[in-house]
């Protein structure tokens, strides 16, 4: 069950060029010299700015901006992840915040530059096992929670990671026949979802291949606003769905490799259920401001995380 080159991540791009002149001004004077290469990165859905740069003194940096005017939800979320990114201990495999610009309705956020890839679309085997590999250490590093985030990932599943009593109170006529037919079982179950989320370690909550980098067989996790704590699990079955969606193995054997035994198979089915829930029916909403392919490629993942949470609970 698997979904290979699927649905392309991407929001509405701004170029540097784009930029208005004293906004490419301002950041070239806090990176303290003139840009003369800046190439926009196509991954990702933030719609604005995401370019690495090349500075004329040698230097390289990489800058992601948006204006409050091309989506007024983005500033918040990167003034979030500056604020996450600041207190991220040195262990952590992450492009490091450098500075942040926060003027005239543009909020900018300079990092290092990561001279890497995303991770092969199909996925290979070589990057699954680097991959895995580094997600696991990172839970380990990050428990207990080295910062408070502000935010645990049972509030993010009790008021928005979710989507099955939202369909429900609408009555949604667009759910596939299998949901339909049991979803007032799945609005039960989805209701399980934070309680079967609580622990100590700081997730990063958004796991998937267009946030994660490999330089040199180093993995870096990168895109930190929606960190969250919770239990480390969480984030490895989150991040199935997507993998198997890009040409991965499928969920099943995907979370085999991160050694769950101990974890209830009732608390996983919970999170799975209120995962699914949400990019089936978050896929059936118009696409927000600047990022019109986010529905399709939630739509791709709810097919997949339906289809696992079938196999899981037997329903017929």
């Amino acid at each position: 069950m698997s979904f290979s080159n699927s649905v392309p991540a991407e929001g509405v791009r701004v170029h540097w060029e784009d930029l208005p002149t004293e906004l490419r001004a301002a950041l070239e004077d806090r990176l303290g010299s003139t840009v003369i290469r800046a190439t926009t990165q196509p991954k990702g859905f933030s719609p604005g700015l995401a370019a690495r740069l090349v500075l004329e003194d040698g230097r390289r940096a990489f800058i992601k901006a948006v204006s409050e005017a091309a989506n007024p939800d983005t500033p918040g979320i990167h003034r979030r992840e500056a604020r996450i990114l600041a207190g991220l201990p040195a262990a952590a495999p992450v492009a490091r915040l450098l500075w942040t610009y926060d003027t005239g309705g543009w909020v900018a956020l300079c990092l290092e530059d990561v001279d890497g890839r995303h991770p092969h679309e199909p996925w290979t085997e070589g990057d699954l096992a680097l991959v895995v590999a580094a997600v696991k250490k990172l839970a380990g590093d990050l428990t207990p929670a080295p910062i408070d985030p502000g935010a645990t990932a049972a509030d993010g599943f009790r008021n928005s990671i979710n989507g099955w009593l939202v369909a429900l109170q609408r009555a949604e006529s667009g759910l596939d026949p299998w949901s339909s037919r049991h979803l007032e079982r799945l609005v039960e179950l989805e209701a399980e979802a934070p309680d079967a989320s609580l622990g100590d370690t700081l997730l990063h909550f958004d796991t998937r291949a267009d946030n994660i980098l490999i330089a040199d067989r180093r993995v870096y996790i990168v895109d930190w606003p929606w960190a969250r704590v919770g239990a480390a699990w969480v984030d490895w079955v989150a991040m199935a769905p997507s993998v198997a969606m890009q040409g991965g193995p499928d969920p099943e054997a995907f979370l085999r490799r991160f050694g769950v035994e101990g974890v209830p198979r009732h608390s996983i089915d919970a999170i799975l259920c209120t995962i699914a829930g949400f990019f089936t029916v978050r896929a059936l909403d118009p696409p927000p401001p600047g990022i019109p392919t986010v529905r399709a490629f939630q739509a791709a993942q709810g097919r997949v995380a339906v289809a696992w949470l079938r196999e899981r609970t037997g329903w017929d």
